[in-house]
């Protein structure tokens, strides 16, 4: 695989569907990215080779670094805005509809959306270098669409603290300890061998169970279509402000 140009795959061994994406500049996801791999994702879940799904991103560093900067100080209007934030509403739904379980493979740091798509899969592996960061607020906008994500796996009063700390790395034992990963690895090497060993043991177990464990554990979350929708919409107006207009010329 070019380890210049975005991609999007999946790959299948054993029953175990690997759906991994890349981006050169830190694994971060511009809009034609997100809408493959919400595709990819709801094409893993109809296919029947496929038992158990692991998201992972290529390269050993950055896991994601949220949405493209590139793209987001490009928009100039409302529509347009709420397109841009739809992109990784659309990858979250698409990890909540999908009937198979989804384990997340988090080898390095993670921003803002990142931290979304973390937070979407249904159990989450991590190394000592996966410390996370919701930056939003620090450029004027704010964590709405990966909100509900956040909030689902670590609780209200972790999410206020991150959300509101925008500029802080949180270390992954913290991450850890909220919910978020549920094993913390010295190493890329023992995260697969971890993964890989559940991934075995997942592919032996009766998939309508597992496909009803997962009904289960998003119970409560059949608005996200519309939520996600009003929180994009929120986002694309933020975007637009004097404020956040300043603040992303600065850091760009």
């Amino acid at each position: 695989m070019n380890k210049t140009e975005p991609y999007v795959t999946l790959t299948i061994e054993n029953a175990v569907g690997f759906i991994e994406f890349f981006h050169p500049a830190h694994n971060s996801l511009p809009s034609d990215l997100l809408a493959e791999l919400a595709k990819t994702i709801s094409d893993a879940d109809v296919n029947d080779d496929i038992k158990i799904i692991v998201l992972k991103s290529g390269g050993d560093r950055t896991f994601c670094a949220g949405a493209s900067f590139n793209e987001l100080i490009s928009i100039n209007d409302e529509e347009i805005g709420k397109k841009f934030f739809s992109g990784f509403a659309n990858v979250i739904n698409a990890m909540r509809k999908c009937s198979k379980l989804i384990i997340g493979r988090i080898q390095g740091k993670t921003v803002g959306g990142g931290v979304g798509l973390a937070a979407a899969t249904d159990y989450c592996f991590a190394t000592k270098y996966a410390a996370i960061k919701l930056s939003e607020l620090n450029v004027g906008i704010g964590p709405f669409v990966v909100g509900p994500a956040i909030e689902r796996k670590i609780g209200v009063s972790a999410l206020s603290q991150i959300a509101i700390d925008a500029n802080t790395f949180y270390e992954p034992k913290w991450a850890q300890s909220k919910g978020l990963f549920m094993q913390v690895y010295d190493s890329a090497d023992e995260m697969d061998g971890a993964i890989l060993s559940l991934a075995e043991n997942l592919c032996a177990y009766n998939p309508e169970a597992m496909k009803e464990i997962k009904n289960m554990l998003w119970k409560g979350t059949e608005n996200w279509d519309e939520l996600l929708a009003e929180r994009a919409a929120i986002s694309g107006r933020l975007v637009l402000s004097e404020f956040t207009k300043e603040t992303l010329k600065r850091f760009k």
